[in-house]
């Protein structure tokens, strides 16, 4: 049976709960890292889903990528899902990692485009972004 918009409601106020809490573990466990966030279609969640973790500089994005610390941002990220009841098939598809300095490169700063742009799933942007042009 499809998911309703309450369903939907109750699992994006789990999921923020409980990526809030990654995020602050990797505030301090991580130099550089800054944020992090989330997209989904709640229409094809488990194919959807994107975990965007968010640094400070590309410097820093790339140095904590090459000493291993993507590993602990995954774990972090399993956590988080596990904790909101939320189950992936390929932890490593929903994951991305990213920086300020590149978004304002890139996108002059507007993350909305940005993540709409990181986010796309199969060509098609997420409904999220569809309904909050």
């Amino acid at each position: 049976m499809p998911l309703n918009k309450r369903d939907h409601a109750r699992i994006e106020r789990r999921l923020i709960a409980t990526l809030t809490e990654a995020c602050e573990i990797a505030k301090a466990e991580i130099s550089g890292f800054d944020w992090l966030t989330h997209k989904v279609d709640y229409q094809a969640f488990s194919q959807s889903l994107r975990v965007i973790w968010v640094f400070d500089t590309r410097t820093n994005k790339e140095q904590a990528l090459s000493a291993g610390r993507d590993a602990r941002m995954r774990e972090l990220t399993a956590m988080a899902l596990s904790e909101a009841d939320v189950e992936v098939s390929q932890l490593e598809r929903c994951v991305r990692f990213d920086s300020e300095e590149e978004c304002q490169i890139n996108h002059a700063g507007d993350w909305r485009r940005r993540l709409a742009q990181l986010c796309a799933v199969r060509g098609k942007v997420l409904a999220k972004d569809i309904e909050n042009p």
